[in-house]
């Protein structure tokens, strides 16, 4: 197990710039040779260098599991014969554009915000192959910007309600904790990176947010 703190491309907001799906770590295509062997050796996961539609912000527009992946609708023909080599892909229409901002998800299961409408929340779930719940969190809609989620547990912002932690915590299975990242952002699910053994997050995370993040992940 590693947890660390960094930058990517220069911005603490990790769960942005990268997307970790199944075993795969998809990264920009401009990092420095330093960064790569950073998040290489803190995950030790394949690493895809990947843009969707010339942009780099692959954590809030790509999001999947083991089975599958949902990408925005400003991913290129090309960008779709990329990501069909890893797994079944699923493009967000209807001027969805920002996948990973709008989907948080595991093994288990998945969660998106309410702007997904129902049709669009079956789609995502026949593709991840695991049950799909509309939800928001702390009343907002972009619960991949609220939330990390593992096979183990869930971090989620601090002012998610009763009854969305309720919802969250069933969907995907796991127990939730709520806590904060990059010395008290709320949008845990941008500043902080997880895989099932590892976690990055943003310059600026306090030793208190990291062991928060290390418990309600279960890398304890």
């Amino acid at each position: 197990m590693t947890t660390l703190t960094g930058d990517i491309l220069g911005h603490p907001q990790v769960g942005v710039h990268v997307s970790i799906i199944g075993d795969v770590l998809f990264h920009p295509v401009s990092l420095d040779n330093e960064c790569k062997e950073m998040l290489s050796n803190t995950f030790d996961l394949e690493m895809a260098p990947f843009s969707i539609g010339g942009s780099s912000l692959l954590g809030s527009l790509l999001r999947g599991n083991r089975n599958g992946i949902a990408v925005a609708d400003i991913a290129t023909e090309s960008d779709l014969d990329k990501l069909t080599s890893f797994g079944e892909v699923v493009v967000m229409e209807s001027g969805v554009n920002a996948a990973g901002n709008l989907i948080a998800c595991n093994n288990h299961g998945a969660v998106v915000g309410m702007t997904i409408p129902g049709p669009g929340c079956e789609i995502i779930s026949d593709v991840l192959g695991v049950p799909a719940t509309r939800v928001r969190v702390a009343g907002q809609d972009t619960v991949g910007s609220s939330l990390v989620v593992n096979d183990s547990g869930v971090l989620a912002h601090p002012d998610v309600t009763e009854p969305e932690a309720s919802i969250i915590s069933s969907a995907l299975s796991v127990p939730l904790m709520v806590g904060t990242v990059c010395f008290g952002s709320p949008y845990v699910g941008a500043g902080c990176l997880a895989s099932n053994k590892s976690v990055l997050a943003g310059t600026g995370t306090t030793g208190p947010e990291l062991n928060r993040i290390e418990d309600a992940l279960g890398l304890i």
